[in-house]
C-alpha cells in the first residue's frame, strides 16, 4: 500500500506542480484546499481541476473565514497593487500577504495528516520569483516540520516522523513551470490572478500575474491562461 501525504493544493502553478511532484513519488495524495474568505474563488475551481486532472482520489475543500481578521488584499476591501516594478515587487512584504496562511493551512494538513497515517506534507512555496512572503522560506518549513514533531500525538509518541516537503522551494517560475510540464502538469486549468478582469481573464498586472509572466517567458512558453494583458 503506497504512503499517503496531504498536499497542499491552491489552484495556482506552484501547488499543481508540488502535487504532481507528490503523485510521481508514488504517493496517495489527499489534497488540501481553503475557501478561507479569499478575494475570488476561481483558484478553487483551478484546485479541483488540478486535483482531478492528476488523478487524486481525495480532495478535502475547506471553509475558514479569514476575512473576519482581514489584513490583506486577498481578505479585506484593500486594492490589490497593481502594475508594480520588478524591484518593488522583490522588496519587503506586500499587501497580499495573508497574515499566518501557511502556518494556519499547515496545521489543518499536519491533523487531517494525523489521522490518515500520513508523515508527508506537501507545499508548492518558493523563494525565488516569489513575492516575499515570510511563510515560504526554508527556514518556515523547517520550523514547522519541528513543530509538527512536538505537537502531535503521533510525533510524540513516535508513530509518526512527520516531514514537512517543499520540493520548489530553490527553483524559480521558468524551473517550476518546466518541471510541471515535465510531470504532466496541464497549466491551463491552474490560476494565478489576484485581480481577475470582469470578463474573467486574469488582469496581467498583480504581482501574481507578473511573476507567473515571466516564468513563462524565461521558460520560452506561451502562457495558456487568457490575460487582459499578455
Amino acid at each position: 500500500m503506497a504512503a499517503k501525504a496531504v498536499v497542499l493544493v491552491s489552484g495556482g502553478l506552484d501547488s499543481a506542480t508540488a502535487l504532481a511532484v507528490a503523485c510521481s513519488e508514488g504517493y496517495d495524495c489527499h489534497a488540501l484546499s481553503f475557501d478561507y474568505g479569499q478575494r475570488h474563488v476561481r483558484e478553487l475551481d483551478s484546485a479541483r481541476a488540478v486535483a482531478a486532472s492528476l488523478g487524486v482520489q481525495h480532495h478535502l475543500v475547506l471553509r475558514l473565514d479569514l476575512r473576519k481578521i482581514g489584513g490583506s488584499a486577498l481578505t479585506a476591501d484593500i486594492a490589490v497593487p497593481k502594475g508594480r516594478s520588478a524591484e518593488a515587487i522583490g522588496e519587503g512584504i506586500p499587501i497580499t500577504y495573508v497574515p499566518a496562511r501557511n502556518t494556519i493551512f499547515l496545521s489543518h494538513a499536519l491533523a487531517w495528516a494525523e489521522v490518515l497515517g500520513a508523515q508527508d506534507l506537501f507545499l508548492g512555496v518558493n523563494v525565488l520569483d516569489a513575492s516575499g512572503y515570510p511563510d515560504c522560506r526554508p527556514e518556515f518549513v523547517a520550523a514547522f516540520e519541528h513543530l509538527a514533531n512536538v505537537a502531535t500525538r503521533a510525533g510524540v509518541e513516535g508513530g509518526s516522523r512527520f516531514r514537512v516537503r517543499a520540493p520548489l522551494i530553490a527553483l524559480d517560475k521558468a524551473g517550476i513551470i518546466r518541471r510541471g510540464l515535465a510531470l504532466g502538469v496541464d497549466f491551463a486549468l491552474t490560476w494565478s490572478c489576484y485581480g481577475p478582469e470582469p470578463d474573467g481573464r486574469a488582469c496581467g498586472l498583480c504581482d501574481a500575474c507578473q511573476l507567473r509572466k515571466k516564468g513563462f517567458t524565461e521558460a520560452g512558453l506561451t502562457d495558456p491562461v487568457p490575460s487582459a494583458r499578455p
